[in-house]
């Protein structure tokens, strides 16, 4: 017992306490946690320290007898003091356990600290201040779970698991198995606490995922997947934007997940599905039907409208519940889609309503370019059908372009249209009608009407072929509008080619939105550029994303390098073999010299001719310096298309990384990056240092 005994003094002088009776004692500092439940294991979250603080303050304020909600983890759950639950505000989620945690004792399987319940914390606290106040320790307590815990000094507390015993009647708990430590206070276990998020909410961003429940590679939730984006946000806010958030000018932005997925599986399909699937390779037809069946459901016009219904819906109640928690916010609303999810997005912001005002400027703005365009006027599409003995009968019933191709075929027989020039006015209508359908907006798209313009099933347009992949639907209108859309990996382009689109007019913009990015990973499989259907005549690289560090990937400068080096080469060795040759050729003396220096021109000449060569032409970092080159009014005349830098262990094997590239979005520094510096451009906030390479 002695040698027990003799480390007491020390270990209790260490603390604030003394050794003698009477010594001082400190009351323990809570803080509140949250358990987080995944496949059956439970892990204990500290809330942030602002978040802590402030439940502390409600529960101290004796505030629980009336069950006060606080919300916590920037206003996204709310946790109701007195049944000790955090339940999420925005999207469905089960509700977690909270604790006041003051005790903690070592797991079992992953050494992680665990919180005891706070009525036995209570107790062990209760026995610790007369431990200290009295200087008796060895202090043995038994837990509800017959666990025993032996307080021996401040410094050395521990606690022993019961051990099973085949006899009932001596089934005492006893100090055998392997001790766990025990630990008093969150400051002495090994936990981090973030300290919270900024109250000042500058942006508010809706994601929208594509197909399937499982948005990464480790098959996680939209939820778990925006949790990660808005994360990192926080830490490149305060790398790129410290001057800003010295002069308190920004704040964050708020991420919200937006999930149809769920919706879509609920209405019976799955189990109409079920009916037809085989019962071979079980799995792997079960994974079909929950994630790359979705794509086929979006071509369904029952399903479509199904998707579309709930997206829009679901956007404009997390918009109203937002405004109802924030009712200060004054910021603007951007999208962002994933995949199809991206998709979807373009289908429902290529038929919003403007404004009327924007709407007669819209249709101002079609006029005036139409007739710089070149387009044609009623007498002139007559005068090219060598009809131009009809233009009365147009001219009588005013007819202009737009109530031209609205005619039908009765319309025509009305007017005293013989069948033949009937006829070429119908085949006149309908191959333009391919090309181009809406008028206001220029869109080059039979699929993408606005509810505004023509009708898929009135006029002309119901007599066309139509591709099996075209969707009619009825969009729903937004409650606000988005001022950026962000495309994440879209399959966009591809989807808008298969529609019949070849082009799309440089003049056209989103009604609602003026500003669009379509951001993709070099290796993705399902992205698609979308500058060349605008400019499709031009060839060029999109933009490259820099680095959020400041500069290209290391591999990719050496790679641009030996590119640079090898190309520089073979166009020197090209020129000197050209010299040398052209000097065994040539055999008068006097003349050498002359020739020499003309085939040096010469070879000068060839070297900056060769076409296959490219010797003018690093790959990424001159061609981002390249004159400026104009892709339309999309995107408010910026460049719309930018790609990600591959990491160096991608570049190895594209294909074994290409999966990884389509799910990469979600912790990629520089596309996070590049949402904030979009963000924040439109407020007349900009980065502490410009990235090089960004526009």
């Amino acid at each position: 017992m002695s040698a027990q005994e003799a480390p007491r003094p020390p270990a209790a002088g260490a603390e604030p306490a003394e050794p003698e009776p009477g010594g001082r004692y400190e009351a323990v500092v809570p803080h509140w946690f949250w358990c987080k439940v995944t496949d059956t294991r439970e892990r204990w979250v500290p809330f942030s320290a602002q978040d802590s603080e402030r439940l502390e303050a409600a529960h101290g304020a004796g505030q629980e007898q009336a069950d006060v909600v606080v919300p916590t983890s920037g206003g996204r759950y709310d946790v109701h003091l007195r049944a000790r639950r955090r339940v999420a505000v925005y999207w469905e989620e089960e509700a977690s356990e909270v604790r006041r945690c003051t005790w903690f004792y070592k797991g079992e399987k992953d050494n992680k600290f665990i919180p005891y319940s706070e009525s036995f914390s209570e107790e062990l606290e209760e026995a610790y201040m007369i431990a200290v106040t009295l200087g008796e320790w060895k202090k043995k307590l038994e837990s509800p779970n017959r666990e025993v815990i032996i307080l021996h000094n401040p410094k050395l507390m521990v606690h022993y698991h019961p051990v099973a015993s085949s006899d009932d009647w001596v089934s005492t708990p006893t100090e055998q198995g392997r001790p766990r430590t025990v630990k008093r206070g969150v400051e002495n276990i090994a936990v981090e606490i973030p300290n919270g998020e900024p109250l000042q909410i500058d942006h508010l961003v809706f994601v929208v995922h594509g197909i399937g429940p499982a948005c990464d590679i480790r098959f996680r939730s939209i939820v778990q997947c925006v949790n990660d984006f808005r994360n990192v946000s926080l830490s490149m806010l305060q790398a790129h934007f410290k001057k800003a958030q010295e002069q308190q000018q920004v704040g964050r932005v708020e991420f919200l997940p937006v999930n149809w997925h769920s919706s879509l599986h609920s209405t019976g399909v799955d189990v109409d599905l079920e009916r037809i699937t085989l019962p071979s390779i079980n799995r792997l037809r079960h994974f079909i039907n929950d994630t790359i069946l979705d794509v086929f459901f979006y071509n369904s016009s029952t399903y479509c409208q199904t998707i579309v219904d709930t997206v829009a819906s679901e956007m404009n109640r997390l918009h109203r519940l937002f405004l109802q928690r924030n009712p200060q916010f004054k910021g603007g609303v951007s999208i962002a889609g994933h995949s199809l999810g991206s998709l979807i997005l373009f289908d429902l912001l290529t038929n919003q309503k403007a404004d009327p005002e924007e709407d007669e400027h819209c249709a101002q703005g079609s006029r005036t370019t139409s007739s710089t365009g070149g387009t044609e006027e009623v007498k002139e599409i007559l005068k090219k059908l060598e009809l131009s003995e009809y233009c009365d009968v147009f001219e009588k019933e005013k007819m202009d372009r737009q109530a031209l191709f609205l005619c039908t075929e009765e319309n025509l027989k009305e007017l005293g249209i013989p069948l033949g020039p009937r006829m070429k006015i119908l085949h006149y209508i309908s191959s333009k009608a391919e090309m181009k359908v809406c008028f206001l907006h220029g869109l080059c798209s039979r699929h993408h009407i606005p509810s505004h313009s023509i009708p898929l099933t009135q006029g002309p347009l119901s007599n066309l072929s139509m591709p099996l992949s075209q969707v009619s639907a009825n969009y729903p209108q937004l409650n606000y509008k988005p001022t950026i859309f962000f495309a994440f990996g879209s399959p966009i382009g591809m989807f808008l080619t298969v529609r019949g689109v070849k082009r799309i007019d440089p003049n056209y913009s989103l009604p609602t939105c003026k500003g669009f990015f379509n951001i993709y990973h070099p290796f993705d499989p399902v992205a698609y550029r979308i500058e060349p259907m605008i400019v499709p005549e031009l060839e060029f690289e999109p933009m490259l994303l820099p680095h959020h560090k400041g500069r290209k990937r290391m591999h990719l400068e050496l790679k641009e390098g030996l590119t640079r080096m090898s190309v520089d080469l073979k166009n020197n060795l090209l020129g000197s073999l050209r010299v040398a040759w052209q000097s065994f050729t040539r055999s008068p003396v006097p003349a050498l010299e002359a020739a020499s220096s003309e085939a040096e021109a010469e070879a000068e000449a060839g070297a900056e001719k060769q076409p296959d060569t490219k010797a003018e032409e690093p790959p990424a970092a001159a061609k981002e310096e390249a004159p400026l080159i104009n892709v339309g009014r999309l995107n408010g005349g910026n460049r719309i298309d930018y790609v990600l830098q591959e990491k160096p262990i991608e570049s190895f094997n594209e294909y074994l990384f290409a999966l990884q590239g389509h799910l990469c979005y979600w912790e990629s520094e520089d596309t996070v990056l590049l949402v904030l510096k979009e963000i924040y451009q439109t407020q007349g906030i900009t980065l502490d240092q410009p990235l090089p390479g960004s526009q």
